[in-house]
C-alpha cells in the first residue's frame, strides 16, 4: 500500500507543511506572540512563541499525519479498506494544517474579528458529513470505523452498526453546520456524544439480539 499511496503521502506531507512556509514570508510583520488556543468563548486565552507557532503546530500536524498513514497500513486487514477511506486518512491532517494554521495567522495579523467556535463547530461538522458518507463503505479493519468488540468480531455487525453510523454522522454533521452560528460550544460537545453513543448502542443491541439466535 504505501508503494501505491507512496506519491500521495509525499503531496500530504508537504501540504501540511505549507504554514511553515507563509509563515517564513510573513515572519517580519507577525508579533513576537501568536495566538495559539481559544477558549469555549471564543475568547483568545493561549499564546506562543513566533518560532513554535510557525514551525511545530505544523511540524506536529504532518507527525500525526504520518503516524495515521503508517499505522493505517500495518493494518493486517489494510486490504478491506475503501479506496475512499484511505484517500480520507491522506487528507484530513493537510486540511486541518492549512485551515488552522491560516486562523492562527489572520488572528496575529490583527484580523480578530472571525468566530472561531463557529468556524471549528462547521469544519467538524463538514467532515462529520463526509465520514458519514463514507462509514457504510467502510469493511472490517482495526484502523477505520467503528471498532467495538462486536464490530470486530461479527462482520454482519460491522455493516450493520456502519449504515446506521454513516445516518447517524450524516444528521450530527448537518446538526453541527445550522447550530455553528449560535456559537453555543457544547452544542458541539453534545452532538458528537451522540455520534459516538448512538452507535456503540445499536452495535450492542444487534450482538445480544443475534447472540440469542
Amino acid at each position: 500500500m504505501l508503494k501505491k499511496y507512496k506519491f500521495s503521502i509525499i503531496i500530504t506531507a508537504v501540504i501540511c507543511l505549507l504554514p511553515m512556509l507563509a509563515g517564513v514570508i510573513l515572519w517580519d510583520k507577525l508579533p513576537e506572540q501568536i495566538p495559539s488556543h481559544w477558549g469555549i468563548d471564543g475568547q483568545i486565552d493561549g499564546w506562543s512563541s513566533k518560532p513554535f507557532a510557525v514551525f511545530f503546530f505544523p511540524a506536529l500536524l504532518c507527525g500525526i499525519h504520518l503516524l495515521c498513514v503508517f499505522a493505517s497500513t500495518l493494518d493486517p486487514k489494510s486490504k478491506n479498506y475503501a479506496p475512499q477511506m484511505f484517500r480520507l486518512v491522506l487528507w484530513i491532517c493537510p486540511v486541518l494544517s492549512l485551515l488552522l494554521n491560516s486562523l492562527v495567522y489572520c488572528f496575529a495579523l490583527g484580523y480578530d474579528m472571525l468566530n472561531v467556535p463557529m468556524i471549528i463547530s462547521m469544519l467538524v461538522g463538514i467532515m462529520f458529513i463526509i465520514v458519514g458518507n463514507y462509514l457504510p463503505k467502510c469493511r472490517q479493519s482495526y484502523t477505520m470505523g467503528i471498532k467495538l468488540p462486536w464490530t470486530l468480531n461479527d462482520e454482519g455487525n460491522w455493516n450493520a452498526t456502519h449504515r446506521v453510523g454513516g445516518w447517524v454522522w450524516t444528521f450530527c454533521g448537518v446538526a453541527m453546520l445550522v447550530t455553528a452560528f449560535l456559537g453555543i460550544f457544547w452544542i458541539l460537545i453534545g452532538v458528537m456524544l451522540i455520534a459516538v453513543v448512538v452507535p456503540t448502542i445499536y452495535s450492542y443491541l444487534y450482538y445480544r439480539k443475534h447472540m440469542k439466535d
